[in-house]
C-alpha cells in the first residue's frame, strides 16, 4: 500500500472562466493514475490545496505530521514545484520512510504536462527506493538535500554535480 499526500500546488490546478486565471483544485493524481490503469494499492488524502509559494511553516509541520504517524511506509508527496525542496527537507527527519516528492511544471489537467510523466517516475521510485526523502522530477529522482529548482531550465537539478540518484543503484 502507498500512501498519497496532496498539497496541492500547480499540478492540480484548474482554470476558472470567470476570472480567466487557474486556482488549485482537487487533487489529479487520483485521475492520473486511473486513466494509466495503474494497479497498485493506494490511499490518497488531500491535506492541503495551496500553491507552495504560500505554503507556511505550519503547513510544512502538518505535511511532516501526516506523514511521520501514518502506518505505510511508502509515501508520495505532491505539492507545487516552487517550494517543493524546502518541504521535502522538513521531512528529512524521518528515516523510516521511502518518502517521494512529485509535481508539475504545467496543471495536470493540460495536454502538454509534465504531470503524468512525473507521478510514473514518483511510483517507481517509491517501490524501488531505500527508505529516504527524494525529489522525482524531469525523469530524475533527487536526494531532497541535493534537489534545486532552477526557475530559468523549468527543471529539478542536483546541486551536489552528481546528478540522478537512480542512475547509482
Amino acid at each position: 500500500m502507498i500512501k498519497i499526500i496532496s498539497a496541492g500546488g500547480t499540478i492540480d490546478k484548474i482554470y476558472f472562466d470567470a476570472n480567466s486565471e487557474f486556482q488549485v483544485g482537487d487533487p489529479q493524481i487520483h485521475h492520473i493514475l486511473a486513466e494509466a490503469n495503474v494497479a497498485l494499492d493506494y490511499e490518497l488524502e488531500s491535506v492541503l490545496r495551496k500553491d507552495s509559494l504560500d505554503l507556511t511553516d505550519d503547513d510544512r509541520q502538518l505535511i511532516f505530521n501526516k506523514v511521520q504517524v501514518s502506518p505505510q511506509k511508502r509515501i508520495i508527496v505532491t505539492h507545487g514545484t516552487d517550494t517543493m525542496a524546502t518541504t521535502a527537507r522538513v521531512l528529512e527527519g524521518i528515516t523510516d520512510k521511502v518518502i517521494v516528492f512529485t509535481g508539475s511544471m504545467e496543471p495536470a489537467k493540460l495536454k502538454s504536462s509534465d504531470a503524468i510523466f512525473n507521478v510514473g517516475c514518483a511510483i517507481t521510485a517509491v517501490q524501488l527506493l531505500p527508505p529516504g526523502v527524494y525529489i522525482a522530477m524531469n525523469g530524475q529522482v533527487l536526494h531532497a538535500a541535493q534537489a534545486n529548482k532552477n526557475l530559468k531550465a523549468k527543471r529539478f537539478e542536483s546541486s551536489d554535480g552528481e546528478g540522478p540518484i537512480l542512475s547509482k543503484v
